[in-house]
């Protein structure tokens, strides 16, 4: 599969919606270094991948970038001290999605000592050696999916990745840590994707909604100033949501679509976020692992809306008041990510994850508090749908208890982006609906593939009884 790389022309999908954006709440807020209040980070053994073991016990004295869990499994990620100090705690805590995993809570010692790698060059290291960097650095997509990089840039051998799309859009509303990324670390974004173009043979794309054209600029001079115009080039895509979904930047780049069930290796493709190329350049240049990262704090509740950077682990509630306060009086809601595709949160005390872009403090105005009303069938949910599905169909076969129906109308396909809870006029929560209904699914499918098993395992012993009494 190839594409013209002349004709490539920003485009859109059909569908998606247009909500109100907030961006201009932080988008002018550089980054500031945070630190939490309490001199404690909460981290979560596993962050992206397959269960983390943890490698300390409580009492330890850990260094700064030393490795505190991992697995040995090809999907495992390991997870790095983000502060030195003194492991206090190993136990079960409230993280994103209101869940509670295995952290490991250290206390800070700020006279603590450092363990980082040793800088590598990855245009002259052997392909393995920068795959194995990668990994020890703990890097995974920090867009929110948390996926290891060191499995993403090392895809099967008959998928040949052709494009290295970096997801520039941050289509949710209010964050903006990804567009103050572009603009205060415009050479190591470009560095990362040149240290991928070079492990994958890829040729890059930046896809950037053109709500925030005015960087391109800025990424443009970088790219000609270290020679890459004929290896990368940026792509303005319509300002849309869900634009920053995979499939999405896909089609609006390459006007190509990923089909059902495929991912985007399938169509040639490789998909990164700002925040992760960045730490793939800290890996290799400054031998850092990934530790810490940036992230929005915004809303209508907060005073000063931001954009910070802080420790991995660090509880949200640690950076008040000293980084920014919130109207308790009028948050109504509490978001983990963005508004669309976030988690609602009981309280801000949750840590900071690789996988976190922000956090959200909503007023009553600002989110949803509606009764359901019963569906008037007006298809909107339909029309806007990016996917393509039928959301009314899948949620009444869902409530009918007929998962296969609702299987056969996309269950399975949607993407959880939220456009057709956004519009629909009865405010039924479809989104969650939907969610509740691919965990019973998943179930469902476990259960019969444990059934086919005990059955294929019955009918062997069987022949193997009657081949013996021949």
């Amino acid at each position: 599969m190839f594409y013209n790389r002349n004709i490539m022309r920003a485009k859109t999908f059909k569908g998606g919606i247009h909500p109100k954006e907030h961006k201009e709440m932080s988008n002018s807020c550089p980054i500031t270094q945070a630190f939490p209040s309490s001199k404690m980070v909460t981290i979560p053994v596993t962050m992206g991948g397959a269960p983390n073991t943890p490698l300390v016990k409580v009492g330890d004295i850990v260094k700064k970038g030393q490795k505190i869990a991992d697995g040995t499994g090809f999907m495992n990620c390991p997870v790095h001290a983000s502060v030195a100090g003194t492991v206090k705690k190993i136990q079960n805590c409230l993280v994103t999605a209101n869940m509670e995993v295995p952290c490991i809570v250290i206390a800070a010692d700020e006279n603590g000592e450092s363990e980082f790698m040793e800088a590598l060059d990855p245009f002259t290291c052997e392909r393995e050696a920068a795959l194995e960097r990668i990994r020890e650095a703990g890097i995974v997509g920090m867009g929110g999916a948390s996926f290891p990089a060191h499995v993403k840039l090392n895809p099967p051998k008959d998928k040949e990745i052709l494009y290295t799309l970096i997801n520039a859009a941050e289509c949710e509303p209010y964050l903006t840590c990804d567009e103050r990324t572009l603009q205060e670390k415009t050479e190591k974004v470009i560095d990362g994707l040149a240290i991928i173009l070079h492990l994958t043979g890829s040729y890059g794309i930046i896809a950037l909604e053109d709500n925030k054209a005015y960087i391109k600029p800025l990424l443009d001079q970088e790219i000609n100033k270290k020679g890459y115009s004929d290896d990368m080039r940026v792509c303005l895509v319509k300002t849309k949501y869900p634009q920053g979904s995979e499939k999405f930047i896909v089609k609006s780049c390459l006007g190509v679509e990923i089909p059902s069930a495929k991912l985007p290796a399938d169509a040639g493709c490789l998909i990164s976020n700002v925040g992760t190329v960045c730490a793939i350049s800290d890996a290799f240049r400054l031998g850092l692992p990934l530790i810490e990262r940036a992230f929005t704090i915004s809303g209508g509740a907060v005073e000063k809306p931001c954009n910070l950077s802080a420790p991995i682990g660090t509880l949200v509630s640690d950076l008040m008041p000293e980084y920014f306060t919130i109207k308790e009086d009028q948050t109504a809601k509490i978001i983990s990510g963005g508004p669309m595709m976030g988690f609602a949160m009981v309280s801000a005390d949750f840590p900071i994850a690789k996988g976190s872009s922000g956090v959200v403090f909503l007023t009553a105005q600002e989110t949803s508090l509606y009764e359901e009303d019963q569906c008037i069938n007006c298809g909107r949910c339909v029309a806007t749908c990016a996917m393509k599905l039928s959301p009314v169909l899948i949620t009444k076969e869902l409530e009918s208890e007929n998962l296969n129906k609702a299987k056969d109308f996309g269950l399975m396909d949607c993407i959880e982006c939220g456009c057709c809870s956004y519009v629909c006029p009865s405010h039924i929560k479809i989104v969650q609906r939907i969610r509740l209904g691919k965990a019973r699914m998943r179930a469902k499918m476990a259960e019969d593939r444990a059934k086919a098993e005990e059955k294929a395992k019955a009918e062997d012993k069987s022949k193997a009884a009657n081949g013996g009494t021949k």
